[in-house]
């Protein structure tokens, strides 16, 4: 078999799949029905282009033999991205971390239909390391800090931070007054899946988020807030403000969903991942980033 050519290698990640128990007759045949919303065309010109290896990072044709459980690993392509016309910026970089500022509007990594515009992408072919791996995500919609592992060796270390919340998170967020709350504020409350299901509510039951707010300007009409999650629950911050009543800024989900799905570039969701704080896992130094990123329209 032939190796994947380092170019693709470098260029993108790859997505993976164990293949379901079935009676294909080719990796083929079962991929383009576990994926029925990708045409046979497709999947055969990925084959072709060396875009479909198994785990070891061998190529596989389109002839190759199906085997249940099977690890297949594949690049995927959208025919027409939207460009995102934000740069991100590299705040540190060493042989283990990557520390990046992202702008609005761009996701982390490849999701739906965004696969070239995607900040795990773009540094992948910046700094040429095809071993990046996000350690912790933010909303597409948010801009800020996102810290990367740039090396396998050490990874796991780093991703224990947040397994056992021994890092810091800071946001900002630009939002509606709350002058009958007292602060700093501890919003304690259970998140569970909404509707749609790419959206966040809150439910009846125990907690499982835990968000502490502060002010840092009170300013007019806005107030700008400081959030420190303790928990990383799917769009907390989002859902955890619009509850208390004071939606964060140009948010189109919370608390209810525009009817507008386009992304509107003058109107970023004013929320921003503004610093990160631990002690490195490997030589117990003191870290703090910060975000040189601003959110308009703050006194």
């Amino acid at each position: 078999m032939t190796e994947l050519p380092s170019t693709v290698a470098t260029s993108r990640p790859a997505s993976t799949v164990s293949l379901p128990d079935g009676r294909w007759s080719t990796v083929l045949d079962c991929l383009c029905e576990h994926f029925a919303a990708i045409s046979r065309q497709r999947w055969l010109s990925r084959f072709e282009r060396g875009l479909v290896q198994d785990a070891t990072g061998h190529v596989l044709t389109a002839t190759t033999p199906f085997r249940a459980q099977l690890e297949v690993r594949y690049f995927r392509e959208v025919e027409t991205e939207t460009p995102i016309p934000f740069t991100e910026t590299v705040v540190y970089a060493d042989a283990n971390l990557v520390v990046a500022d992202k702008p609005h509007f761009l996701p982390v990594a490849p999701v739906g239909e965004w696969v070239e515009q995607t900040l795990l992408v773009r540094l992948m072919r910046r700094l040429a390391n095809p071993q990046l791996v996000p350690l912790h995500r933010i909303d597409r919609a948010t801009a800020g800090l996102v810290l990367f592992s740039a090396n396998p060796a050490t990874r796991a270390s780093y991703q224990a931070l947040f397994r056992e919340r021994r890092i810091t998170k800071v946001y900002e967020a630009l939002a509606a007054p709350l002058p009958r709350h007292r602060f700093p504020l501890l919003h304690r409350s259970r998140l569970v899946r909404g509707e749609p299901f790419f959206r966040t509510r809150e439910a009846v039951g125990p907690a499982n988020s835990e968000t502490r707010i502060g002010i840092l300007a009170r300013g007019a009409p806005l107030w700008r807030y400081e959030l420190r999650p303790a928990t990383g629950r799917k769009h907390q911050l989002r859902v955890h403000m619009a509850a208390l009543g004071a939606p964060i800024a140009n948010d189109p989900w919370y608390p209810a969903l525009s009817t507008d799905a386009a992304d509107d570039f003058t109107r970023p969701l004013a929320l921003l991942a503004r610093a990160l704080e631990f002690d490195d896992p490997l030589s117990g130094a003191a870290r703090v980033f910060e975000s040189q990123r601003e959110l308009a329209g703050a006194s």
